[in-house]
């Protein structure tokens, strides 16, 4: 329970965050590609896969959010209304472990995917870099979840980063190929509504 607790306190933070990025940069042409990302993204992770001790496989999105909305800070509010209309209204995961979800996909999976992206994008181009940034992010994502079940005292360290680690390098693939595959369909046919840099929150 105090790791839960401790979650959401993370969580917390990072959602304000967020919101100052939305009262800031949010603006009439981005809130309908919000809302439509938020649907597409609430779809795919309505398949997941059972993996070990109550976690799951499943793609993310939130890295995609954040490289279509130009800033880290969308990925986190996306994820979270994704994670709290399934967990509230679908009863999908819960409250308890939301803080939890938020902080591994919402957090880890969109700061270390974006900024990969963004390292990477000059050097290997846009396709290529948003595939490499959703991958990493939905990968480094699973690790933490094992670790975090490791220190729940729920599985071995080293089975639970085979298990979640070995999963998401192939689910990974797919997080990578939508990724990308969204993210050049969005710049080639409305580039207007795309930023290409992060935009800071005051």
């Amino acid at each position: 329970m105090w790791q839960c607790a401790i979650y959401w306190v993370i969580a917390v933070v990072f959602i304000s965050g967020s919101i100052r990025w939305a009262r800031n940069d949010l603006d009439e042409m981005k809130v309908p590609l919000l809302a439509a990302l938020a649907a597409g993204i609430f779809a795919i992770q309505a398949m997941n896969i059972p993996i070990v001790a109550g976690a799951s496989g499943h793609v993310v999105g939130a890295v995609m959010a954040a490289i279509i909305l130009g800033s880290v800070w969308a990925g986190v509010l996306l994820l979270t209304l994704v994670l709290v209309v399934q967990g509230v209204l679908f009863g999908d995961g819960g409250i308890t472990v939301m803080g939890a979800n938020i902080f591994n996909m919402g957090i880890i999976s969109c700061f270390v995917g974006f900024y990969t992206y963004k390292a990477l994008k000059n050097k290997l181009g846009q396709f290529k870099a948003s595939f490499i940034g959703g991958w990493t992010g939905l990968f480094i994502s699973s690790l933490a979840v094992a670790v975090e079940l490791f220190i729940a005292g729920t599985i071995p360290l080293k089975e639970g980063l085979m298990l979640m680690g070995g999963f998401h390098v192939i689910i990974g693939v797919g997080e990578g190929l939508i990724t990308a595959f969204v993210v050049r369909a969005i710049a080639s046919s409305r580039p207007d509504i795309m930023n290409p840099t992060e935009e800071a929150v005051a």
